[in-house]
Order: C-alpha cells, then structure tokens, then sequence
C-alpha cells in the first residue's frame, strides 16, 4: 500500500512538471544615470581666501568680482604684513615656506601675490 501511494505521488508530480506552461516574462529596470558633465577637468584652481565664503563640493563657481574684505575686523593682518614664499631655484612651481623651513609647498596656478596657507602650520604667506 505505501509503495502504490508512494509511486502515484511521483507519477503525479512528473506529470506536472512536464506540462508546458510559458515560462512568466523577467522585467528588468532600465538604469537611469545621471546626465554627463561637461566640466573642465582637472577643474580650475582658485586662490585660498580664509575669509571667504564656504562652497558645498561639486557645485560650480562662478566668475563674481572678489570684494575687498571688510575693515571692521581690528585683528585683521593687512596683505602687506604677510611674509613672502621662498622660490626653490630649478622649480618653478615650488616655494619654501617661510613658517617652515625645509618644506616645499606647490602654489602652481597662484599669481604673485596671492596669498596662500602653509598647510604645515596653517599660517597665511604671500606668493613670490
């Protein structure tokens, strides 16, 4: 008795798996991705301004005219009161620090007098 009811459950089961049913069609998403940028890479270097307002990463500046900063501040040091950088003869975009000294520090893209921050002390020092 248990062999017949064995047998007749695999019967029944080989015959439903042999029916031919279409298989149901898989959707897949379609991907979306971000439209491509058309910035400039690597993206242009601008000067250190510590008194300048804070810009969120990935968000393009732009071009405003730079206004002087505001003469109220009495600890503000004056652009003047700032040492020069020392130029690394044979490296032109090098300069030593003048907080520093031994350590190079790269102001390619800075013009002459712009001012920079030592990233060895933190302290601000004019471009050569």
């Amino acid at each position: 008795m248990k062999f017949s009811l064995s047998l007749a459950l695999l019967t029944t089961f080989f015959v439903a798996s042999c029916s031919e049913e279409p298989p149901q069609p898989t959707r897949h998403r379609v991907a979306n991705y971000p439209p491509s940028r058309t910035e400039e890479y690597p993206p242009q270097q601008q000067p250190f301004n510590p008194n300048g307002p804070v810009q969120p990463m990935g968000t393009p500046q732009t071009e405003t005219a730079a206004s002087p900063p505001p003469t109220a501040a009495p600890t503000k040091v004056a652009k003047g009161d700032y040492p020069y950088g020392i130029p690394v003869p044979g490296k032109p975009h090098l300069v030593e620090s003048p907080y520093s000294p031994g350590k190079y520090v790269d102001v390619e893209g800075f013009p002459p007098g712009t001012e920079v921050k030592d990233p060895y002390t933190d302290k601000i020092f004019l471009v050569p």
